[in-house]
Order: structure tokens, then sequence, then C-alpha cells
């Protein structure tokens, strides 16, 4: 059984860059499979022309903001920790230390020990004023009121959703919030909403913000800033703002 059935060439066609490679690894693969432990079948191949690269890549904004705030729930070390909307995959991994419930206005169907998947309107939280003692919002507040996700469409559905969270809180806890941050405030309807630095901070003016760190939008030797300050935002036309707020008494 060979693979030129699949990918026959003319002799006047291009040839594939691609197909030819995946020629090839069949073909050395085939001389190499001394052992036939597997039957080797053409209905069953399964091409995959993008692996094959020099680094591993990944998106910057969605590989860094839940591990800088997984570090500070390691520093914080709630009993409980809330999160509505965040990265699913954020709630999985951080329940295996802290139990978690994760709320969605989609609620996911997931069924993991320490894990709770509920459903829930960021607009109109289910939860008692001040009742929360850790709490994240990640890569979520932005989409709010666009009707990306199903949702009523809202103008002020990000503002709404700010206040929620902001009642929500209990005095003295811990709020982890990102969204995209750039040089300039800037609506890409319908996929979401681009804040300034200063526009989040004077949504939380009257809360204390223990860190702000960004992510920027490209892999490059800098793409992350721990700590960083108001003018590494500017550096972007838009990145990953991660601001971890407290709740003054």
């Amino acid at each position: 059984m060979t693979s030129k059935k699949i990918f026959k060439i003319k002799r006047k066609e291009i040839i594939d860059p691609q197909k030819e490679w995946f020629n090839k690894c069949i073909h050395q693969f085939k001389q190499l499979n001394t052992r036939e432990r597997f039957d080797i079948r053409e209905e069953d191949f399964y091409p995959c022309y993008d692996d094959a690269t020099n680094i591993t890549g990944y998106d910057t904004h969605y590989e860094y903001h839940p591990a800088w705030a997984a570090r500070i729930l390691a520093k914080t070390k709630p009993v409980k920790h809330i999160d509505i909307s965040s990265k699913l995959a954020f709630s999985t991994m951080v329940s295996a230390f802290i139990p978690v419930e994760f709320y969605d206005y989609r609620p996911a169907n997931l069924k993991i020990d320490n894990l709770k998947c509920l459903q829930a309107d960021l607009t109109n939280l289910q939860f008692k004023d001040e009742s929360i003692q850790s709490l994240s919002c990640m890569h979520t507040v932005e989409h709010v009121g666009l009707g990306r996700y199903g949702d009523k469409i809202d103008p002020d559905g990000d503002l709404k959703a700010v206040s929620e969270l902001k009642r929500v809180l209990a005095k003295s806890g811990n709020l982890l919030f990102v969204v995209p941050v750039g040089k300039k405030s800037k609506l890409q309807f319908n996929a979401h909403r681009i804040y300034t630095y200063d526009m989040i901070i004077e949504y939380f003016k009257d809360f204390k913000l223990i860190d702000f760190s960004y992510i920027k939008s490209q892999m490059s030797e800098n793409e992350y800033i721990n700590n960083a300050t108001r003018e590494d935002s500017f550096s972007d036309d838009y990145g990953c703002g991660c601001f971890w707020f407290e709740k003054e008494i």
C-alpha cells in the first residue's frame, strides 16, 4: 500500500511541497516499519502539514493571562474561587488545587472533581452584595453586549458587567480582571472592545490596583511584561491588560 493514489501528481502539475513532504514521510516510515505493529492504510491517512515548525507557536494573550492569574491564586490561596466566563481551561486547571465555580452565559457541560459549571448573566449576577472573596473575569467583559455569544445587544453591557463585578466582590476581596488594552479605545464590532489603561483605572477608581501586567499580541522577546507601567500599554496597537484589584474596606 502506498500514498500514490491519494496524492498522485500529473507530469505537468506543479508539485505541492506539502504533499511531497507527506509522501516522503510516509515512504520513510514504511521503510523503517519493520515491526508492522499498525496497518498502514490510505483511508486512515490524516495529513497534518502545519506542525513541523522550528518553535511551538501560541496565542500570547491566552497563554500568558491564565498563567498570570494562576500565580496570583497561588499567593492568595483562597478557600474557593469564582470565575465568570474566562478561558475554561483556567478553571479546570485551578480546580486541581482550589474549589472553583465557573459561570458562563453559555454554561459548560463539564464534569470534573472540585469544579462546578453553572449559568450566569454578567450584567445581572445572582450573587449577593460583597459575597465573593476571590473572583476572576478575564478576556470577557469586552464582549458583553455585542451579541457575539448570543447575549442581548447593549452598548453599555460592559459597564453593567463591571458594575456587577464590583458589587459582588467582598471587602478586601481580590478581582483578576483582563481586557484588551491599547493606545486608544476602539470598538471592533462584533468581536470586542479595546480599552485604554486610563479607562480601566477610572472604572475601578474606588479599588486598589495591586498589579498590572501587560501581554503583547505578537510573539517577541518582551511579549510579557510583569509589573508593567501605564506607558507599557502604549507599545502595541492593543495587547492584553491584566489587572489585579482589591476592594478596599
